[in-house]
Formats: C-alpha cells, structure tokens, sequence
C-alpha cells in the first residue's frame, strides 16, 4: 500500500475501476502521482548521489523511542563532486511558492571551498517528477554547476518550440501553453529565494532584484495553483531551458492518480 507524503494535498483515484494506470498528457497539468519524493529520489540513485537523513530532536534519558520529539528532519542528497546537492523539506515547514509549501530546494556551489550556495531552485509538491528528474539530470552533466552565459531566449525557444506560445505582454521573457494555464516567465523573483549574488541583500526596498524564471500552473482563472517553481536569478539558463523543455515534452507520463483540479483536461489511456 502507497501512502502519500503530504495528504493534506488529496488526489482523486481514477475511473473506471479495474484499470490502474493510464499513460496521460499535457505532463504539465498531470500532477505527481502523489509519489514526488519517490520519483525524485530514483533519479538520485540513478545518478549516484549520496542520501542523508538529518534528524534534530530532544530525548529524554530512558524515553522510549516513540516518544522522542523530533523537532525537524530533512533529507538531503549530495553529488559526488559535493557542488550540487537537494533538500526534500516539505516536512521542515518551508515557506510558501505560490500558497503551496516548497518540497524539494536544489542548490549548487561554484566550487569546495564556498559554504554557500551560487544558486537555488525551488519546486512545490504537484510538479511532475519527471519534469524534476530532468532538471537534476542537466544539473548533474553540467560541469560546472554555476557557470553560464546564455540569454534568456533559450528558456523560451525551449518552450515555442514545442508549441508553447509567447506571452502577448511580454514574449521576450514568458511563454505559455496552448491550454493558457500554465506560464514560465522571468521577473522578479518571490522573497526567500536565495541567490549567490548579495545585491538582493543591498538593493532600497523600492527597486526590484534581480530577474529569476518563475513557472507555475493555474488550472482556471484564479483557481488556486496545481504546482509552481521558482530559480534564483543565479540559475544557468541552460539548466532552466531543460526543465522548460520537459515541462513541454509531448511524452505522456504514467499515472495511477491525477489531481481533481486537472483530470478532466488530460488526454488518457490505460496502460498495459
């Protein structure tokens, strides 16, 4: 039996029964199958990072283990160059992208001997695990992890190329699906978004930062959010470019659950 990691995010089983998995598509409105950890976390055995659960709590002398208050947990998985690594921190109450709480940041390092980040990305529970395995694939064949010089015109050629559309407002800096309901697009990144470059710690309260790509999908007008993903401005844009380029794939992607807000506008078909 698969319980869910963060139920208070319900998915619907799908219909008709007797049938337990289709193939569906537009990935991007799939949702996660409820299985975001899990599917992430095979990527990382595949690329061969290392796992560590950081446990901090309070024990008492002589209290028995199911009482011991475990005040936070995190599960961090390193590279082996130790210049990339992700947090899964859904459970250590982290904040809010787009009213959903963050469950899995990536960072990486310009090299061993800086304790701090180049570089952050941040992905709520509902983004397909495949779209994030992805992401960490091209972060983890890039040789150097913070390095990069490509404008932004290759994040959106990712996306139109694979019949996504530029935005009528803005087409040199967002793109969205042919559904319209989920957007990719740089600006101003949310606050708490953490970046290598310390002018976001400097800049006057009215003068914006630095511009980082923003994706979220919004399954009707004003509907709350299905998922949304924030890169610091520090983010190659190449590494962006991978994750548009999956969010776009027209690859259908397994799933035994879909999300109640989106089932109705994915194609579908059982899975053998």
């Amino acid at each position: 039996m698969e319980a869910s990691l963060y139920p208070e995010f319900p998915l619907e089983p799908l219909a008709p029964s007797g049938v337990r998995a289709f193939w569906v598509g537009p990935r991007y409105l799939a949702g996660d199958d409820g299985l975001l950890y899990e599917m992430v976390a095979d990527t990382f055995t595949g690329l061969r990072w290392t796992g560590l659960a950081i446990v901090r709590g309070r024990r008492e002398p002589d209290e028995a283990a199911e009482d011991r208050q475990v005040l936070r947990s995190t599960v961090l998985h390193i590279s082996p160059d130790t210049l990339r690594w992700a947090q899964w921190v859904l459970a250590d109450e982290p904040f809010l992208l787009g009213e959903l709480p963050v469950a899995w940041q990536v960072s990486a390092r310009e090299d061993t001997g800086s304790p701090l980040a180049a570089w952050s990305a941040y992905f709520t529970p509902g983004i397909p695990g495949e779209v994030l395995g992805d992401f960490l694939a091209a972060l983890n064949n890039r040789h150097q992890p913070t390095a990069g010089s490509a404008g932004p015109g290759l994040v959106l050629d990712a996306l139109t190329t694979r019949g996504w559309l530029r935005d009528v407002d803005h087409p040199r800096s967002g793109a969205v699906d042919p559904m319209f309901t989920t957007c990719v697009s740089l600006g101003e990144v949310p606050p708490l978004i953490q970046d290598g470059d310390p002018r976001a710690l400097t800049l006057p309260g009215d003068e914006a930062g630095p511009a980082g790509w923003q994706a979220w999908a919004e399954p009707a007008l004003g509907a709350p959010y299905l998922w949304a993903a924030s890169f610091s401005a520090g983010v190659p844009q190449d590494l962006v470019a991978a994750f548009a380029a999956s969010l776009a794939s027209s690859a259908p992607v397994l799933r035994r659950v879909l999300p109640e807000s989106t089932k109705d506008r994915l194609l579908r078909a059982p899975a053998d």
